[in-house]
């Protein structure tokens, strides 16, 4: 069974451009995060969401819709651009859409995965046997690029379909399985192949919007991309006595290495500033000082541009 069409909405006029975001699902707060860093916050808040947004750029409004259907939304334009999942897309065909930004978060799996105590050990295995899931398309292709393993596929609504072998829906599932494994070793499944591996992807119009609405659409990337990048990053400054810099250099990472300037002081300083990754600003910081570092800031980055 095909899902149904998304509901149609007007096309964006010539100066506007609209973002389509999930509006639930486990990626949908994370690029909700993603979009107030980035700048443009939503100009009416969340409380009383609708259908469509204003943000607080004039030109840019937010759309919110399901997941599976935002790949839709951006291939027939009513949306110019759409955050959804890699296996989303996948799920609608490919749609006629242009990736243009990974967004490296929202990483899955998605598995063919049985009851423990099941004998299947490959995929040839599940033949004749019915599979459950909440990708359809992506099943039927990936059995059928195995030989053409012959499966009953039957369509569930997604957090339905780890529940359905021990209910006697299904022989096995094809579902996403992120952090570790939890959920399926929790519901007593294991993994027999892996079938995609799926993050959050931002999409595009090509024939329309990435023509027409350029400018607007890469300051919108620029945005995004800056707050990917700073992901996980720290911003380190200290004041170093100039005959000690060179040990202090040895230690210190960074982008482009050090940023090292003069100290108005009678202590004959000089300030480094260096971006360095925050899993390594514990053992650094100690580093630092026995370099001959002092005065040691560490601050949160939120955007990094290059």
């Amino acid at each position: 069974m095909s899902k149904p069409s998304p509901p149609r909405q007007p096309v964006p006029g010539p100066g506007l451009v609209r973002l389509a975001i999930p509006n639930k699902g486990r990626i949908s707060g994370p690029i909700n995060e993603l979009i107030e860093k980035s700048g443009l916050h939503l100009a009416e808040g969340g409380s009383d969401r609708r259908l469509i947004t204003r943000t607080r750029d004039p030109n840019v409004e937010i759309l919110f819709a399901r997941p599976i259907d935002i790949p839709e939304y951006v291939a027939s334009g009513v949306a110019d651009l759409g955050i959804t999942g890699k296996d989303m897309v996948m799920e609608r065909g490919g749609s006629a859409v242009e990736q243009v930004l990974d967004l490296q978060t929202g990483k899955a799996t998605l598995v063919v995965a049985v009851p423990e105590e099941s004998d299947v050990e490959t995929v040839a295995d599940l033949a004749g046997a019915k599979v459950a899931t909440e990708f359809p398309a992506i099943t039927r292709a990936f059995f059928a690029g195995h030989g053409g393993v012959a499966v009953t596929i039957v369509t569930v609504g997604g957090g339905a379909c780890e529940a359905t072998p021990h209910l006697g829906i299904a022989d096995a599932i094809v579902d996403l399985s992120s952090s570790g494994g939890t959920t399926l070793r929790t519901n007593h499944l294991r993994v027999v192949d892996e079938v995609l591996a799926s993050t959050t992807i931002l999409v595009a119009n090509p024939p329309a919007s990435l023509t027409a609405k350029r400018e607007k659409i890469d300051e919108i990337v620029l945005a995004l991309e800056s707050v990917i990048r700073a992901k996980g990053q720290c911003y380190l400054m200290m004041n170093v006595h100039r005959n000690a810099l060179a040990d202090v250099r040895e230690v210190l990472p960074g982008l482009s290495g050090p940023t090292v300037m003069d100290v108005a002081s009678d202590e004959n300083l000089v300030a480094v500033h260096a971006v360095v990754k925050e899993e390594r600003v514990y053992q650094l910081i100690n580093q630092l000082k026995r370099a001959g570092a002092k005065d040691i800031l560490v601050m949160p980055i939120e955007r990094i541009i290059r």
